[in-house]
Formats: C-alpha cells, structure tokens, sequence
C-alpha cells in the first residue's frame, strides 16, 4: 500500500476498512518481521505481541489467559516463532 493512500489525522493513521498495525522492529529466529498483535510461539506457549503505553514497549500477553507475561526484546524475539496474526487466528473470533 502506498503511504500516501494512508490518512493521518492528529498524528494518528488510519485507512478506511483496514487496520494498519506496527512494525515492532524485531524478527524471529527465522528473520519473519514481527508486527503489533502478532501471535508467537515461545518455547510451547503462545503469546500476542502488544504496545505497552505504561513502560513504553513491546510486550507478550498469554493468548489463552490474556495476562501481560513480559516484556518483548530483541533476545526474546530471536527465540520466538512467529505463527500469524492475531486477525488471521482462531482466538479474534
């Protein structure tokens, strides 16, 4: 999509009947970009990726008990596999 087909208003971005998600900065162990409400696979659990505005970070919420577990880093992500987006999953319905 081209940026300028995006809207901003008041600093924030918006396209109508899309939901425009951040790029969390961070790749997998396979080098997948990782983006805001991703669903990743940490050792056999897996997690959604989120902005945190308190601490201003990445972090990882337990998909199935929709708890804040940690924050997410750079060492973090390198472990991870990054399944799909939370939209494309079973858990947004």
């Amino acid at each position: 999509m081209k940026l300028s087909s995006i809207d901003c208003v008041k600093g924030e971005l918006f396209k109508k009947d899309h939901l425009l998600l951040q790029f969390t900065g961070l790749k997998d162990k396979h080098e997948e970009e990782i983006y805001e409400m991703d669903i990743v696979l940490v050792r056999s659990e897996r997690f959604v990726v989120m902005w945190d505005d308190k601490s201003n970070g990445w972090f990882l919420r337990d998909v199935e008990k929709q708890e804040k577990i940690q924050q997410f880093e750079k060492e973090v992500a390198e472990k991870t596999i990054r399944l799909c987006s939370y939209f494309e999953s079973d858990q947004s319905k």
